[in-house]
Formats: structure tokens, sequence, C-alpha cells
């Protein structure tokens, strides 16, 4: 990390650093993030050595007050170094991006459409906990109850790094408030997760590929119509993504969001397109998303959401459904880092 700091520093100093205004920012706010990772572990030696001073008195001389500090010491100790550990873990290209992060509602029809409401109030909270700033771009209501699908993006560093263990599909198992025999009901939603674009990674899509259309954008139960045609529906008719903004008052807020939305899935489609084609060249079968059920929340017979990657779970139901996730995004970066660790010891 020091010689990428040294690197980085090397190349602000160069001559016409600044002519590109842009990438010098981008460059800027790199060696930042890599001073402050590097602030953080030297700031953890400091409290360990003040810590060790601390049991060395002990061991001299009895003091309960000096004792219990020495446990609060160690318990902040503890706490930051789990903090410095996810830093660790969230190096991949896009972590410290911004995330846009849909939900679509599966099997189990008007259920599905509440579970997806269930679950877009999850990471709101989550989002809300952690000092990401969330805005809704497109939503489209159940026929019933709930959504049938949403689309939200998480502003904040790490937002993607973080977020990136709940793509896939989630299943809940509960009694139905929807069914007067009150019988228990499986319901699943899949949850995608891809990384916003930096300006600099903005790739250039040829407008004659484009087909853009306006209309007028209604509430998520389809009433109060507005009079402007603000929202926008953008098609990338080569690939036939179709991307849709309405939630801002702005046509021209919500066509800029959807361009933005539209590149970052342009991205991942190719990114995911590369791996496959890699993985088809080792002989492993590509990778299988949906249908593929990652993590359950029961509600009935007994309370217990369990992620089925690192088997980490939890009892506390109400906890996790109120936005606290922490336990399974620590427990899928852990494993995610050990796996990626397995994968270059084997191929050394």
């Amino acid at each position: 990390m020091r010689e990428q700091i040294a690197q980085l520093e090397e190349q602000t100093a160069r001559p016409g650093f600044w002519d590109d205004p842009r990438e010098a920012q981008e460059t800027i706010q790199q060696l930042n993030a890599l001073r402050q990772r590097i602030a953080g572990w030297e700031e953890l030696e400091r409290q360990w050595q003040e810590l060790q001073a601390m049991a060395e008195l002990l061991e001299e001389e009895e003091d309960p007050e000096l004792l219990e500090e020495l446990q609060r010491g160690v318990q902040e100790l503890a706490k930051r170094l789990d903090t410095l550990e996810m830093e660790t873990l969230l190096s991949g290209e896009h972590d410290a991006n911004n995330a846009i992060l849909e939900i679509n509602a599966g099997a189990g029809g008007t259920e599905s459409c509440d579970w997806v409401q269930m679950l877009l109030r999850m990471y709101l909270r989550w989002a809300q906990e952690h000092g990401f700033r969330t805005e809704i771009l497109d939503e489209t209501p159940g026929e019933v109850a709930g959504l049938k699908s949403v689309t939200v993006r998480v502003e904040g560093r790490n937002a993607y790094g973080l977020l990136e263990s709940e793509r896939g599909v989630h299943r809940l198992v509960r009694i139905s408030p929807f069914d007067a025999n009150k019988r228990r009901h499986t319901s699943f939603a899949s949850v995608d997760v891809i990384p916003e674009l930096s300006e600099s990674e903005e790739i250039q899509i040829n407008p004659d590929d484009l087909r853009i259309e306006t209309f007028r954008a209604g509430s998520a139960g389809g009433q109060h119509m507005q009079k402007n045609e603000t929202a926008v529906r953008i098609t990338h008719i080569p690939t036939g993504i179709v991307v849709t903004c309405q939630n801002e008052r702005s046509q021209q807020r919500n066509r800029e969001l959807a361009l933005r939305v539209l590149m970052a899935r342009l991205a991942e489609r190719e990114r995911r397109a590369n791996a496959e084609r890699i993985a088809a060249l080792r002989g492993e079968p590509p990778p299988i998303e949906w249908g593929h059920q990652i993590r359950s929340y029961v509600f009935q017979p007994y309370y217990m959401v369990k992620d089925h990657r690192t088997e980490a779970e939890t009892g506390d139901v109400p906890r996790v459904m109120d936005g606290d996730i922490d336990l399974f995004i620590q427990a899928y970066l852990r494993w995610k880092g050990a796996r990626k660790n397995e994968n270059k010891e084997s191929s050394s």
C-alpha cells in the first residue's frame, strides 16, 4: 500500500498533472483514500501499544479502574480491527463505487410483491444507518399490494462493495397475511446489484442505438398522474435493455439518471459475459443467479435468517428486517476473500 501511495504521489508531482482535471481529481481521491487506510492501521498500532502498557502495569499492581479501562480499550480495538478488516476486503475494482440495486418479485404473486416491499424497507433502513444517500429511480406497483419491481440508487463510499453480497434470490417463509386460511407460503424475490460507473469509467453509447420515450409519471398506486411527461424510458436497441426513471420531477433529471443506469447495466453485462467466457474456457459451468437461493428468511414455524453461502445465521428476524444485515455482509466479504485466496493458491 505504501508503494501505491508513493507512485500516486509521484504522479501528482509530474508537470501537466492537472491538464486533465477529471483524471487528476480521481487520482487525488484515490491517494487520500489510501492515506486514510494507512492512518487507520497506524492508529490501531498506537492503541495496541497503549493497551500493552496498561497490561504490564496491571501485572505489577492490581488496579480495578485500570482493569476496567483496559477491558473497554480491548473491546474498542476489536471493533476498529473489524472495520479495518472490512476496508481491506473492499479492494475490488468497483467496490468503492455507488450502487444500483434492483429488486424483482419472483414466484408467489401478491406474496412476492409484498416481499419486495419488505426487502426495499430493509435496504433503505440499512443505508440510512450507514449514512448512505438513497434515491428510488423507478418502481412498479403490485396488482394487490407491494411492488413488482423497484430500482434504487445508493450513494456513498463502498456502497457497491458492501451490497454486492445481496445479489441473488431471497426466499421468505411465513403465514400469509393475504390468505384467509392462514396457511404458510413461500415467496421469492431477486436482488441484483451493479456498480454505478464513475465519470472516467463511463462508456460511450451511440445515440442512434437509443429509443427514448417520455410519459406521465404516477405514484406507486397509480394515483395523482402528473400533467407533464416527466418520466423517461430508454431502450438500448442492440441489447434490448430497458431502463425507466420516473421519480424525479424534471424530465431532464430522469433522463440523466436513466442514462447512468443504462451505462452501468451495459458495463455489467460485458463483465458477466467476460466472466462466462473465462469460465467456459476453464470448463466450469456459468454462474446461475436467478433461481440460486442465497438466503432464507423464515418467520414460521420458527424465526431464522440464514445465508446459504456462508452459513451465517441469526434468530433475530425483526432486527434483520429493520436493516441490521451487517452480519451477512461481513460474513460474505470474508467468504469471498477466502475463496479468492484459495483460487490464487490453486493456480500458483
